[in-house]
């Protein structure tokens, strides 16, 4: 489990196939303190599982569903990827719940301003769109952000200075693909109301929520 605060960026180095999976070789901007073979690490959002760490050399166990599904198959040498550890148990929680776990992708779009921020226009796909509400959280590239406005294939999000120069968004031009998680509490809540619209004759209304346990008042 991740928060969507970037600890620190990474230079990807290379990516080797062979058969169905493969190894990724991340050189960390700081290095980890103490890392663990097997624990898991959030790589421009993806989950992964670190395989051997050498000083500030990473490397992982990817599945080719992986580099298919995200944009870590698409990464040049030099790129800079987003970093984040999984979650401690006593940890702040400062972002919102990511699983690492990445639903799609999309692209940048445009990039404008707001002030000191940075307004990046992101698209997304209609299966995507369906779980996103008007200030909710979007996980992009691994980073924790607030949806700003929302159309029907599209997002904008502010970037903080902050987050602009301690994360990759800087190095990722319009046309980037970028790895995107919804916000896995919206995804639960569609998930329960489709199966009671299934199972209430596809008819929801108040009397069907009261009987289903939501406590309305």
């Amino acid at each position: 489990m991740f928060t969507g605060l970037i600890e620190t960026t990474g230079t990807f180095l290379n990516a080797a196939m062979s058969g169905k999976a493969g190894k990724l070789r991340i050189e960390s901007k700081k290095i980890l303190s103490d890392p663990v073979p097997g624990e898991s690490i959030a790589v421009n959002g993806a989950c992964l599982t670190l395989e051997k760490a050498s000083g500030a050399i990473l490397e992982f166990h990817v599945l080719e569903e992986t580099f298919r599904k995200t944009n870590l198959g698409s990464l040049q040498r030099g790129a800079q990827v987003n970093l984040e550890r999984a979650m401690a148990l006593g940890d702040r929680f400062g972002g919102h719940i990511v699983s690492g776990h990445v639903d799609g992708t999309g692209k940048i779009l445009a990039l404008g301003r707001s002030g000191d921020d940075i307004v990046l226009t992101v698209s997304c796909s209609s299966e995507l769109r369906q779980y996103m509400v008007p200030k909710g959280s979007i996980a992009v590239n691994g980073i924790s952000l607030t949806l700003a406005e929302l159309g029907d294939d599209r997002f904008s999000i502010h970037i903080i200075p902050t987050t602009w120069n301690e994360t990759n968004l800087a190095d990722c031009p319009v046309g980037s693909p970028v790895n995107l998680e919804c916000d896995m509490l919206g995804k639960y809540v569609l998930a329960m109301l489709q199966r009671l619209e299934l199972s209430a004759g596809n008819k929801i209304n108040m009397e069907t929520l009261k009987n289903a346990g939501f406590g309305l008042h």
